[in-house]
């Protein structure tokens, strides 16, 4: 009887491909369900697309600190070549958002808030290279899980976006 049942299940599962009830037939909360469970990941979170394709695979892959590191170097990158810096990590992110003479401007610093905003910004680049860039590229064995690369890269689509509202592309 067991054999039978699951020959039956096998031929349900196949029929599904032949059936001409259509996506569009469905209710409104099993095609959203759906449509949920189709994206990436990288689509739930928002994850910002110029990251390079690199960064998918290792994600896709199920390498995640390695993920995580591609997309710090990306933004490393993408900081020098807007500065026209030869620095990097931490010097760099410190010297080019600087409140009181910034290469990269991110606000018109022309009030207190502005300034802070500035200053508060210097610190979160600065601060992710030292904090999550920086011991995956210097430690052996790094081990992340998919929520928390996936964090880790939304935290680097925020920075990068932050750079193109202030109009550096």
């Amino acid at each position: 009887m067991a054999k039978f049942l699951d020959r039956f299940e096998a031929i349900v599962r196949a029929a599904v491909d032949f059936s001409d009830v259509s996506e569009r037939d469905q209710p409104a909360d099993v095609q959203a369900a759906v449509s949920e469970q189709q994206l990436h990941p990288f689509d739930k979170r928002n994850i910002h697309p110029r990251l390079p394709k690199k960064v998918r695979t290792f994600f896709d892959d199920g390498h995640y600190a390695e993920s995580t590191f591609e997309a710090f170097k990306y933004l490393d990158k993408v900081v020098q070549g807007l500065a026209g810096s030869n620095k990097s990590g931490e010097k760099l992110m410190m010297d080019v958002f600087s409140e009181s003479s910034p290469t990269l401007k991110l606000t018109p610093l022309n009030t207190q808030s502005e300034q802070d905003e500035q200053r508060g910004f210097k610190f979160l680049f600065s601060g992710g290279v030292i904090a999550i860039r920086n011991p995956r590229g210097h430690e052996v064995d790094q081990m992340d899980d998919v929520d928390t690369c996936l964090d880790h890269l939304a935290f680097v689509s925020l920075l990068i976006r932050r750079l193109e509202q202030a109009g550096y592309k």
